[in-house]
């Protein structure tokens, strides 16, 4: 189902002109300096890959893969990637990319089950990264490491577009703020995982909230996380389990928390095996990419992804994704949009 957020008195600061501009500002400023920040070199990605080897990202493990066949490979299906987290491990092997150097790529993306809104859309695009680390890397400082780099280049592209737009004024905090999930539920036991975001992002403007995916002293998880990409069961130094975690910072025109990052340490054999058993999805240590990391033939690494239409949308302070990006919308949210000064494309 559709969830739409209109802004109170919404009218776009920058034409439709300024728009397309500012887009194209974002995009090259920011994937030149988070290229600089991680030390990653730009590969080529595919759209889709093939069906049953376990490379396509499972995502929350429930989202379905729009899927076609290919008449020259007998019928074979292919489906259309949901994001590359297990295909950058796999280029990391084959360029024999070494510890502290890394890649980059324009993802694309279809996601038919999103529920559309002002955050959500079917097209899907982001810059998938993934980067070689060392067994020593494997600790929730370095993840905090690679976090305040990928931020400083989010305030360095802020600062360029309010100096290209004066009519746009800077709101970012200077800082993110840590937290574990299962801290964060402690703060506010009474609340759901959508409204400890809200609340501690509204606190603290930028939010990384750590240890998504492993099952907090509610018996639930924060959000779901598929079991064999991110590392979310392994005991960090602070005493919490995982490795990974979702970058948030507060949107002053939707008066809510925005997730523009997921991202964390990859599971190794160790992490990756107990994972898919409390999962209950042991069947996947069969698949090309699970036994190919089981038998040693991946490096570690990090990783993650960054959206490229909602950082566009963040700093264009624009009220809907769709003002961004051109994508199918249920005709009443298109009405209602437009009623609401809010231009989708």
């Amino acid at each position: 189902m559709s969830y739409l957020i209109i802004p109170e008195n919404y009218r776009p600061k920058l034409s439709l002109r300024q728009t397309e501009q500012g887009i194209k500002l974002i995009k090259e400023f920011f994937q030149q300096n988070l290229s600089t920040g991680l030390q990653l070199r730009r590969v080529t990605a595919p759209l889709f890959v093939l069906q049953g080897m376990g490379i396509n990202d499972d995502l929350n493990g429930v989202e379905r893969a729009v899927t076609f066949p290919i008449k020259d490979l007998q019928d074979a299906r292919a489906e259309v990637v949901h994001s590359l987290a297990k295909w950058k491990r796999l280029t990391l092997a084959e360029y024999d990319v070494k510890p502290g150097y890394g890649i980059y790529t324009d993802m694309n993306a279809i996601r038919a089950d999103e529920s559309l809104g002002n955050l959500h859309s079917l097209y899907v695009d982001q810059w998938d990264w993934e980067r070689t680390i060392t067994e020593e890397d494997r600790n929730v400082a370095f993840l905090k490491r690679i976090v305040r780099r990928i931020y400083s280049a989010m305030l360095r592209t802020e600062y360029l577009i309010n100096e290209t737009y004066p009519e746009l004024e800077p709101f970012l905090a200077r800082e993110v703020f840590f937290i574990h999930s299962q801290q964060l539920l402690d703060m506010y036991p009474g609340m759901t995982a959508k409204e400890r975001e809200d609340a501690i992002t509204k606190k603290y403007g930028a939010v990384f909230i750590m240890g998504i995916g492993g099952k907090l002293s509610n018996g639930e998880p924060h959000d779901l996380r598929a079991p064999d990409y991110d590392d979310w069961s392994t005991m960090n130094e602070e005493g919490f389990a995982g490795l990974n975690g979702d970058l948030l910072v507060w949107n002053p025109i939707l008066g809510r928390a925005m997730e523009l990052s997921s991202m964390g340490v990859r599971v190794d054999k160790e992490s990756m095996l107990r994972q898919l058993e409390l999962c209950g999805q042991q069947q996947r240590s069969q698949l090309y990419f699970h036994k190919k990391l089981l038998a040693g033939e991946l490096p570690l690494c990090i990783g993650g992804g960054i959206g490229q239409s909602r950082l566009c949308m963040l700093f264009l302070q624009k009220a809907h994704i769709g003002e961004i990006q051109a994508s199918i919308w249920p005709e009443e949210q298109r009405r209602q949009c437009q009623a609401a000064g809010i231009q989708l494309i």
